[in-house]
């Protein structure tokens, strides 16, 4: 009885079996091992005709059966043809073959919080290679990820670049309470970032409109402590909402961890120099006020007809890059350079494969 039920499956479904199965692959080159049909699991290794190219980086490619489908289409194409171009923090028409023609042209997209570099937005497939790609550089106007606020959450999936005019909403956990919800990424800032309180009966909370910092930075409230005679030589301070709108400072964000001062972080590739609290005189003028200076190397990949043209490459001080360079031939390994920035000055090593590059490979003098 168990036997002939299970004749009965076997005969009532047989594309179950072969449906593990992945035919041949068609293509201009030549595939190891060579069979009609690949059971589940099975990788081969492809590589192409003169004047092709794998679908994929590499003048070698491999490719896995997978539940009846080769994990990529193992295909050949005309050297000419372009593979996609890799735009961090920008997208573009994807091509259901995988891969461009010569002469074609894309428009690039940047995602939101960023904006073109010198206003160039598209590229263009020629003999094999991209022209300049777009660079989509941070806009100056976007917000790093809203402060993190004690007892309180973003109703809001997590990212790190905000664009201007992106509204977040935050919720305050149970028995607290706040004085407003929202905030606005206007000009690089977060605008009325809350805090959560804990609900109190009226009356029970003190007065602190104003402080007095003393000279370690830290500061006195009302009826806390300290001489009549200290607090009059000392510089007084309010909350920062009566000092009016954010100081806007060129490459920085503010952050409001306190109701009493701004504490200023630079974008990447900046440092900060000056203080990194700001806080409102009772005067209603901003405190001294830091800069974000450049901290970075700038590596114009056009100048040098080794690399492979992608633009300005910017390289964080004490920090290495991997540069790619143009392959000396269609079957070699790909190239790159080791490009670092020290103090301002960049040193790069030649244009090497990773093989040379562990034994040999020398810096650019």
């Amino acid at each position: 009885m168990c036997l002939r039920s299970l004749g009965f499956v076997l005969i009532l479904f047989p594309g179950v079996l072969l449906a593990q199965r992945c035919d041949a692959p068609r293509l201009h080159g030549y595939f190891i091992p060579e069979q009609e049909t690949y059971s589940d699991r099975t990788m081969i290794t492809y590589s192409c005709d003169n004047g092709y190219k794998p679908v994929v980086e590499g003048w070698w490619a491999t490719s896995t059966c997978e539940h009846g489908q080769w994990s990529h289409e193992p295909q050949c194409i005309d050297e000419s043809s372009c593979l996609p171009p890799t735009i961090p923090n920008g997208k573009y028409p994807e091509n259901s073959n995988s891969w461009y023609e010569d002469g074609s042209t894309l428009t690039i997209t940047c995602d939101g919080g960023f904006e073109h570099q010198n206003q160039i937005n598209t590229t263009t497939c020629g003999n094999g290679k991209w022209s300049s790609a777009p660079v989509c550089e941070r806009s100056m106007s976007a917000c790093s990820a809203p402060p993190k606020i004690p007892h309180a959450v973003i109703i809001h999936g997590y990212q790190e670049v905000f664009a201007a005019g992106s509204e977040v909403q935050y919720e305050c956990e149970d028995r607290y309470t706040a004085h407003t919800e929202k905030s606005v990424c206007i000009q690089g800032n977060w605008t009325a970032v809350p805090t959560c309180k804990i609900e109190t009966r009226p009356g029970g909370e003190h007065n602190e409109s104003t402080v007095t910092e003393t000279g370690d930075g830290s500061v006195i409230q009302p009826g806390h402590g300290g001489s009549s005679n200290e607090r009059d030589t000392r510089l007084r301070y309010t909350t920062i909402q009566s000092c009016g709108n954010f100081p806007v400072i060129e490459n920085a964000v503010a952050q409001q961890t306190s109701r009493y001062y701004l504490i200023y972080r630079c974008q990447r590739l900046y440092r900060l120099v000056g203080p990194e609290r700001v806080k409102c005189i009772s005067s209603g003028t901003w405190s001294n006020l830091p800069e974000c200076r450049a901290n970075f190397c700038a590596v114009n990949t056009n100048d040098n007809p080794a690399y492979i043209s992608v633009g300005t490459v910017h390289i964080e001080n004490g920090e290495e890059e991997r540069v790619e360079c143009v392959k000396p031939h269609s079957w070699s390994l790909e190239h790159y350079s080791k490009v670092r920035c020290i103090n301002g000055r960049v040193e790069a090593t030649e244009c090497c494969n990773w093989v040379e590059h562990a034994v040999r490979c020398k810096a650019q003098l």
